[in-house]
């Protein structure tokens, strides 16, 4: 009784992921729930501009992000800048080998101090020390293999620093989700850039990425059908056969 309880709690539980677009699409994430915008509701203090010198409010080399001529690269955390995404990738790989080998022994006695002649009356009919043993082995071997793979994704994303490291690179992560009628698309991309690798726009490209982690997929009525249901992938896992 115990065990068919448990059964239908587990089917329960993995059904959850699916009751969010029962009938209706998918519901997006909050921004408000995500590291990025944690890390822009606190980012790090500016330069404060000095209130005993007016001044120096307005001058065009203040330390703020406003001023005129400063940086707007993303160098901070809470900052945010353009992660673009070309990957086009194609491998090839072709292996052959072979392998052949061929052995043969022969052992006779036909003379040894007189022992061989004395013993041959011994012996059963047929049986001689002139071919004592006589084996031979050979084995061949041949394999192949072909690999072709081909990978072609062009994005854009923005992505926030969320941390700084103490060797100065910046922690950056970015979600993008779109939903088309009832299937929503997920983006996500996060990593460790330097800052010297982000260029005037602002952008910095996915090759530039230590530690690049970056995930192109979905959920809704359309990956739900092109997915086996959990008993199958259990049944695959399990099944010897």
């Amino acid at each position: 009784m115990k065990s068919s309880h448990f059964l239908c709690l587990a089917l329960a539980l993995t059904a959850c992921g699916r009751v969010d677009h029962l009938g209706r699409p998918p519901e997006l994430t909050s921004p408000r729930q995500t590291p990025e915008f944690v890390a822009m509701t606190n980012p790090p203090l500016e330069i404060p501009v000095d209130s005993g010198r007016p001044e120096a409010a307005a001058s065009l080399w203040a330390g703020t992000t406003s001023s005129l001529i400063s940086d707007r690269r993303a160098a901070s955390r809470g900052d945010i800048l353009t992660v673009v995404i070309q990957i086009d990738d194609r491998a090839e790989i072709s292996n052959s080998s072979g392998r052949s080998r061929a052995a043969g022994e022969d052992l006779s006695i036909p003379d040894m101090v007189g022992i061989p002649q004395r013993l041959a009356n011994r012996l059963p009919e047929g049986a001689s020390f002139d071919n004592l043993a006589d084996a031979s082995s050979s084995s061949t071997y041949k394999g192949s293999g072909n690999i072709s793979r081909r990978d072609k994704l062009t994005l854009r994303v923005a992505a926030t620093v969320i941390d700084t490291l103490p060797n100065g690179s910046l922690q950056i992560e970015g979600t993008q989700e779109v939903r088309v009628n009832y299937e929503l698309r997920e983006l996500t991309v996060s990593g460790f850039v330097r800052p010297a690798d982000i260029d005037r726009d602002n952008e910095i490209a996915y090759d530039r990425i230590a530690g690049a982690r970056i995930s192109y997929g979905g959920r809704g009525q359309i990956t739900d059908v092109q997915q086996p249901r959990y008993g199958q992938q259990v049944a695959d896992i399990l099944l010897p056969y």
